[in-house]
């Protein structure tokens, strides 16, 4: 994966747009907190923004499942990204099924500027359906990395978000008290629609 991480060229900066996905539980939070204080270490400048209604491990963190955390803006929608992401070489965004549509072309306008953009978000949503504007991501994206949890009923690589209450509504911020990563064959199974 260093490869990815070297954007910045003898010529200049160069932007880009790389996307980390996956279900719940995969360690997309945690990857995205380990590119970003790479490129802090390397001296580069980083703003790191979040959608405002994500609150619970902190407001004004990102924060993973494991514990790690970077200090971050909260915003209510993705074109304030725009307005916030000054004199910057890297802009990462957590989260990011939760932004409104804009998010692509802010994505591609940042990009545009010569910065490296890092999205984290959800794939699909608890029903296993695209999620949010992070399809849209991934088609204009230079590097897409997908990571998978593990299925808590089988062991398998997992990589759908199966919410156990009964809430129909697709936003519905919970932890393991409402989630858990499944694979393909017990998403099916659970939902029924094993065939």
């Amino acid at each position: 994966m260093d490869f990815l991480e070297n954007t910045v060229t003898s010529q200049g900066k160069r932007g880009s747009v790389e996307v980390i996905t996956g279900s719940m539980f995969s360690g997309k939070t945690e990857e995205l907190i380990r590119r970003l204080r790479r490129a802090q270490f390397a001296g580069l400048k980083v703003e790191i923004f979040k959608p405002a209604l994500d609150t619970r491990y902190s407001e004004t963190r990102v924060v993973s499942h494991d514990d790690k955390s970077i200090v971050s803006t909260p915003v209510e929608h993705a074109a304030a990204i725009l307005l916030l992401a000054g004199n910057v070489h890297v802009v990462g965004i957590d989260e990011a099924q939760f932004f409104d549509n804009a998010l692509v072309d802010v994505c591609n306008k940042l990009a545009d500027r010569g910065i490296r953009v890092i999205v984290a978000g959800l794939d699909m949503d608890f029903m296993g359906k695209p999620f949010g504007p992070i399809p849209d991501v991934l088609a204009i994206a230079e590097f897409v990395t997908k990571v998978h949890a593990i299925c808590m009923r089988c062991g398998n690589l997992a990589q759908y978000s199966f919410r156990k209450s009964d809430e129909n509504q697709v936003v519905v911020l919970g932890e393991k008290d409402k989630y858990e990563p499944l694979c393909r064959s017990c998403f099916n199974k659970v939902r029924g629609s094993d065939d």
